[in-house]
This record gives C-alpha cells, structure tokens and sequence, in this order.
C-alpha cells in the first residue's frame, strides 16, 4: 500500500500519521500533536464516540497512521465456460468480509462471469469414492441457465467424457477453500479436477 503523505499540521512535514480522535489532522509526532494541542482541540471532534474524553480533553489523544483499508485477495480459480472445449484457470477477486474476527469468508466477486445475476453456489465436501476433502471446492453456476436448457457447458461434456447423467449448462467457476473450516480461499488448479469430474458424473444420479 502506497505511504499516504499529508503536511504536518504545525510544520508541514510529509505524514502519514493523523489525531486519532478526530482523524482529521495530520501531525509528523505525537510531540507536534501534543504542542498544537491547545489551538486543534477546538476543532477537534471525535471521529467515533469517546469514552475517554474529559472536559474536552481526551487522556488518548496520539498521532498514529490512519488504519489500512482492506485489500482485495486475488485468487485462481477454474472457468468451465460453455463455449470452450476445457476448463481454465481464471483469477477471481474476493472483496474482504465485514467480520474477519467472525470467521466470515471473503466474498468472491464472480459477478461479471453471470450478466444475469442469476448466480448461485454449493459447496463440494467429497471427492472421489466419497472420501472428506480437505480443501472443500466452492462451485458457482448460473440457475437460469442450468433450468431453461441453455446449451450444453462444453468444458465440463468435455472432462466428464459425456457420461455424465444430466447436462451442465451455462458459465462454472469453481473456487477452492484453505481448509474444512471455509474462512478463506487459496488457489484451485489442475489437481482439483478428478473431483470435479466425479461431482458432475454424480449429479442427478439420485433424482
């Protein structure tokens, strides 16, 4: 992430550290902070509710960097396109979760893969045989696509060798999870396809 400079209030040295009360004014030290104290806190208000302010003075009054705005991870992901004879490996976006501390997963931004916005996802916990995957597989795929018959997705016809018992249809993009417990994602690959490949003969085989 780029340094953010900003002219110190008092000497107008590049920062990138601001009053972390009102998050307004950039001082180069807590020093220059503190001498231009009695001049900013008349203007000084709080970016967010003080419990620590007395008579207008706030004891955790400190120059710190302004907090880093969340990064989006970028990661490969598997596009089994409808008009492509096989699968490829795409990168994905995933914007950061609003509750890290919660253990909520990023959200892949898969959008401009489904015009439609008719995007669904399941989550595939088996591989071949049945056997636990340790890296569960994230599969999004178009509904629309899949129950008006839209034509078939070549790629998947093409590593299921046509067998498989009911037809794919529409746009596949298929992401990998860093662990059984889905918090995050790490990069799918070529490895991931017998599983795949054992999904999609499996679909529909029960219904």
């Amino acid at each position: 992430m780029p340094l953010i400079n900003h002219p110190c209030t008092l000497c107008c040295r590049p920062t990138s550290m601001w009053c972390s009360r009102c998050q307004g004014a950039w001082y180069c030290s807590p020093e220059h902070l503190q001498t231009d104290w009695a001049r900013h806190r008349k203007e000084c208000v709080p970016a967010m509710p003080d419990n620590h302010a007395t008579n207008g003075y706030t004891v955790n009054m400190i120059a710190t960097p302004p907090p880093a705005e969340p990064q989006y991870i970028t990661v490969s992901a598997i596009l089994f396109s409808p008009e492509e004879e096989r699968p490829r490996i795409i990168s994905i976006s995933c914007r950061p979760s609003h509750k890290p501390s919660q253990g909520m997963c990023p959200v892949p931004m898969v959008q401009s893969h489904f015009p439609d916005n008719q995007a669904e996802s399941i989550v595939l916990t088996q591989g071949l045989n049945g056997e636990p995957l340790r890296f569960p597989l994230h599969l999004w795929y178009n509904t629309t696509a899949l129950a008006k018959g839209a034509p078939l997705n070549r790629s998947i016809y093409h590593i299921t060798s046509g067998a498989a018992p009911k037809s794919w249809s529409g746009t596949v993009i298929v992401l990998k999870f860093n662990g059984s417990r889905r918090q995050g994602y790490s990069d799918a690959g070529s490895n991931d396809l017998p599983a795949l490949s054992a999904y999609f003969l499996a679909y529909g085989k029960s219904s």
